[in-house]
């Protein structure tokens, strides 16, 4: 029979065993989990064209894959919002490094000495609108890494309202913008206000297509030749009053709007789909475009254009929610909007 001693030794190598093949375990667990995440970032690298430089880019770029993808599966899975974060393009990014090289809005509150709004009177608004269906929306485009979310909001706000009042769906030419606008606070990928870009179309008599005067994606020199060429003109254009979605509303129900958001968070740069409810300041730093709202299943919302491709949110859009408590609209939305008039 056994003796006390020799079955605490059995019992110590058993425990220690046990303990051993949990590590391994884990420690195998954890590996197999790295090599699946391996293999979605590779499949990942195809899908978008991404190539490293060497090794230790990739492995770098790696890291942060694994902890973003980690935070969106984590984020889905609670399944507590109305909208879903994806792996988009943007997944080997800190959000520093998004923020930096997407959003370059340089937002500056100021008192416009343009007081009208020739939407102040507009009632009976319809529930809901959607611009694209009326053909007034160009097809989403990409601003790449320049950060010229402003002209890029700005020219779809004028694609709408030309095909308003000519009938003519035209992709007008942001590179012109971001070549020849240099004025005030338009500096091409460095950032600018939609109100600048206005005023420049407005001052130049005109803009150019985006067919004569292709998007390039860096700050290059004016070439004043294609941008004599106009195809679509403003006469100026007009604030919508600060603060209020009620007035954001009327503009929208008229014509496509530019606004200015606050587009700096995880939950953006990684948004998907659904109503976003999400997590943002008011810190403006991005221009967009409101082409639209409605309401889903009971949540309001603003149908917006983004300029980050059409694999980033809905193809490219974002529903944005609307009629929130604050007075600024979510994300800052009310707050610095404008609109080009033909």
């Amino acid at each position: 029979m056994a003796s006390k001693n020799q079955l605490h030794h059995h019992f110590t190598c058993l425990a220690l065993l046990i303990f051993i093949l949990g590590i391994c375990e884990a420690t195998s667990r954890a590996a197999l989990e790295d090599a699946s995440m391996y293999e979605r970032h590779q499949q990942w690298m195809v899908q978008f064209g991404r190539v490293y430089m060497d090794t230790n880019e990739r492995q770098k770029r790696f890291q942060i894959f694994k902890q973003n993808v980690a935070r969106i599966d984590s984020f889905n899975a609670a399944n507590n919002k109305p909208y879903k974060l994806g792996v988009n393009q943007f997944a080997d990014l800190t959000n520093q490094e998004f923020t930096a090289s997407r959003n370059g809005f340089k937002g500056h509150m100021c008192s416009n000495t343009a007081t009208t709004f020739k939407y102040e009177n507009a009632t009976a608004l319809p529930s809901t609108v959607d611009w694209r269906k009326k053909g007034a929306v160009t097809p989403i485009k990409d601003q790449g890494q320049c950060g010229c979310c402003w002209a890029f909001s700005a020219v779809a706000a004028m694609e709408g309202v030309t095909k308003l009042t000519t009938g003519k769906l035209i992709s007008l030419s942001e590179q012109e913008l971001v070549d020849c606008d240099t004025k005030g606070e338009d500096q091409g990928c460095e950032g600018g206000l939609m109100d600048d870009a206005f005023q420049f179309i407005e001052k130049n008599k005109g803009l150019t297509t985006e067919s004569i005067y292709p998007y390039k994606g860096v700050d290059g020199t004016c070439n004043t030749n294609e941008e004599a060429n106009h195809a679509a003109k403003i006469n100026g254009f007009e604030d919508v009053p600060a603060n209020s979605e009620d007035a954001l509303q009327k503009a929208v129900a008229n014509q496509p709007v530019s606004v200015a958001i606050d587009a700096g968070g995880f939950d953006f740069q990684f948004y998907s789909g659904g109503v976003f409810t999400g997590s943002c300041g008011t810190d403006l730093d991005h221009g967009v475009t409101a082409v639209g709202y409605g309401e889903d299943g009971g949540t309001k919302y603003w149908l917006v254009k983004n300029s980050w491709g059409s694999s980033w949110g809905e193809e490219g859009y974002i529903r944005m929610q609307r009629d929130v408590d604050a007075k600024e609209g979510l994300c800052g939305i009310a707050m610095q909007a404008s609109y080009p008039t033909a």
